[in-house]
């Protein structure tokens, strides 16, 4: 069970990865230091482990780690759904990797 603080933080959490635009990806640690939480990077991992159960939908394929690897594929079933999804939205995956990453990374607090 969450305390109501990681609460409030996965749901902080939720609303940025929310703002991710389709085809583009932005990583863990981005995401914490727009939160003010620039070590708490895997705070923002456990927060998409849980991301099922958020309504609205929280589109958890569209975060990966700093480097652009899927990490986070193994909680989608272990299908290659997390791949299938950026794919669907136009991102090339290579080897579990976000091919053109540094293109295709959005900042959060960007447009």
């Amino acid at each position: 069970m969450q305390s109501k603080a990681e609460n409030s933080f996965f749901e902080k959490v939720y609303d940025v990865v929310r703002r991710i635009p389709p085809g583009r990806v932005s990583t863990y640690g981005a995401i914490a230091e727009h939160l003010g939480s620039r070590g708490s990077s895997r705070m923002v991992g456990w927060a998409m482990n849980s991301s099922h159960a958020a309504y609205p939908h929280v589109p958890a394929h569209r975060v990966v780690n700093r480097n652009g690897m899927l990490t986070g594929k193994h909680h989608f079933g272990g299908s290659g759904m997390m791949q299938q999804l950026l794919e669907n939205e136009g991102v090339e995956i290579k080897d579990d990797k976000v091919v053109d990453f540094k293109n295709l990374f959005w900042k959060p607090g960007e447009g």
